[in-house]
């Protein structure tokens, strides 16, 4: 009865079973993976940023270029305030505001984007205090620029003069005429009554949508691989019903002259039959 097994057909049906099965089961083993590394990342970047509120603040240059490991670090910088930028459409214990941006020219010859704190409203530069005067030591907290389009940051474009949706290097260049860190930093202690803007963690260390996206793609490769084994069985138990029910006589033969078979129930119009009519 399982020698239909040997044909051609269940090869082919056979070998993709063996295939499709291991191949469902790396890629859900991989996407697990993927989400348990994300779940290490968000535990060891509270374990950081817990670390670097003890730790002191250390020179700009000795930190960058910014990497998941020195993001949320304390550093400082001196030099002399330049052209300030608001940053709209911020959000700051459940409020709307913005940000006011003001670029630190350094010794390095480049500019270092301070976010000198966040102010509630919309955004106007008549609200925005003006920044101090001669030479400054600004100390605060090291972040990546940020990527218009995540972590909350918004994509929008064509803002009025003086403002810039993302603090970024690839946004600035484009306002100012030098040279600016591919960094930012954000004040331990706001100027002039503004709320200090607290530290964002790294990219891609969050239990964000990217993450719990691994775990659903898990359970859906470890269900393609259910499917695939329910799939056989299911074949096979047709096939085998199928094989049984000719060696019975149950299944119907087709005519010798190439007519439709016969249906059941319904006698078959052989030449039996023309006989007994004549």
């Amino acid at each position: 009865m399982d020698r239909f097994l040997l044909t051609p057909r269940w090869w082919g049906i056979n070998v993709f079973v063996l295939l499709a099965i291991p191949f469902c089961v790396f890629m859900g083993s991989w996407q697990l993976s993927r989400f348990e590394a994300r779940v290490a990342d968000h535990r060891s970047a509270g374990e950081q940023a817990a670390e670097n509120q003890q730790e002191a603040a250390r020179p700009l240059t000795e930190l960058l270029p910014v990497d998941k490991a020195t993001v949320g670090k304390k550093v400082t910088a001196s030099g002399r305030y330049g052209k300030q930028l608001l940053v709209p459409d911020r959000e700051l214990d459940g409020k709307q505001g913005f940000y006011v941006l003001t670029l630190l020219h350094t010794d390095e010859d480049k500019a270092l984007p301070v976010v000198r704190g966040w102010l509630p409203g919309d955004a106007d530069r008549a609200d925005a205090p003006a920044a101090p005067t001669g030479e400054v030591t600004v100390t605060g907290s090291l972040q990546a620029s940020e990527v218009p389009g995540e972590n909350g940051v918004p994509a929008q474009g064509g803002l009025p003069s003086g403002q810039t949706a993302a603090i970024s290097a690839a946004s600035l260049v484009n306002l100012v005429p030098y040279d600016v860190y591919d960094a930012w930093v954000t004040l331990t202690k706001a100027d002039s009554g503004m709320k200090p803007v607290p530290v964002a963690t790294a990219n891609d260390t969050g239990l964000d949508l990217k993450a719990f996206q691994n775990l659903g793609y898990t359970g859906e490769w470890f269900v393609f691989a259910g499917f695939v084994v329910f799939m056989w069985f299911r074949l096979l138990r047709r096939e085998v019903e199928s094989v049984r029910d000719a060696e019975l006589g149950l299944v119907p033969d087709a005519e010798t002259d190439g007519g439709e078979p016969a249906r059941p129930g319904e006698p078959s119009e052989g030449p039996t039959q023309e006989k007994a009519t004549a």
